[in-house]
């Protein structure tokens, strides 16, 4: 079915670790409000010839780009897309040194029955935008941003061993609960898979709160404390399953203590049973 709308232009910033680049996700922030969102994919693709013919053909996704059109671009979410600098006086300076941060992208599209179609880019890296400007003339001319993005897959592997770069879901639809829906901007969107031996049926950092409160299908998490060390506990739902632990890409015992850099810390824990895997990934604030 058709779109007829576009609204809700949100971004994430993601933070990366430093040993295997798994992302996680800060919290959704309004962009703008939307005018247009274009989204073209490059495939990778490769066909072998057998016995005077195409045998089997393979097309895999290499990249993407993604052009929103916004009502206006302001001087912080500049900074945070763009990684152009705002002084002390508010003014946004852009310079040759400026490297754009990755971010995730959200969005949604309406529908002509008045459903909307939700989705997420999970990896975006901007480009610097062009700028037009014109005097105004007997008519009325509006002049809007539009900013270009490159789409990547995201390096953090979900519950099922693969590599996403966009998940999309249709609210009404048969299978799509109202919860995915109502809270599609408060968090990224973590796929979610029915193998619960991949699973943890428990996970604390001390006395410490996590936000969102923990759920064996929520695999995102953000926590704030004062405390120098916390312990770090996992349990998988299955008995079975291996449970890996590591705080800023070290190593650390599933109970054993761990040590927080002033900032963010980036704690994954990796549940494992035979090829599936799972990361849950808590970004632990320590002010």
């Amino acid at each position: 079915m058709a779109t007829i709308g576009l609204d809700n232009l949100y971004y994430a910033k993601i933070t990366e670790d430093t040993t295997t680049g798994a992302e996680s996700y800060g919290s959704p922030v309004k962009l703008a409000k939307a005018i247009s969102a274009d989204l073209s994919v490059e495939l990778a693709e490769a066909t072998l010839y057998a016995d005077d013919g195409a045998s089997e053909v393979v097309k895999e996704f290499k990249s993407g780009t993604i052009s929103l059109g916004i009502d206006e671009l302001g001087s912080s979410v500049a900074a945070d897309l763009l990684g152009v600098t705002v002084d002390t006086n508010g003014v946004v300076v852009s310079t040759a040194e400026d490297g754009a941060p990755l971010v995730a992208i959200g969005f949604r599209a309406k529908k002509s029955n008045n459903k909307y179609k939700y989705f997420w880019l999970y990896r975006v890296k901007f480009g610097i935008p062009g700028d037009t400007q014109a005097t105004k003339g007997d008519s009325i001319a509006f002049n809007t941003p539009k900013i270009d993005g490159t789409v990547m897959r995201r390096n953090k592997a979900d519950g099922a061993g693969n590599h996403p770069w966009k998940v999309e879901v249709t609210d009404g639809v048969t299978g799509v609960s109202a919860t995915t829906i109502t809270n599609w901007f408060n968090s990224v969107y973590e796929p979610s898979y029915n193998d619960t031996g991949v699973s943890l049926s428990a996970l604390t950092i001390g006395s410490i709160s996590l936000s969102p409160t923990f759920a064996a299908g929520t695999t995102s998490y953000t926590a704030s404390t004062t405390n120098a060390t916390n312990t770090v506990t996992a349990t998988a739902a299955d008995n079975t399953a291996s449970v890996a632990i590591t705080v800023n890409g070290n190593s650390l015992t599933n109970g054993g203590s761990a040590t927080w850099a002033t900032g963010a810390n980036t704690v994954l824990v990796t549940v494992t049973k035979g090829s599936a895997s799972k990361t849950y990934t808590i970004t632990v604030t320590k002010s």
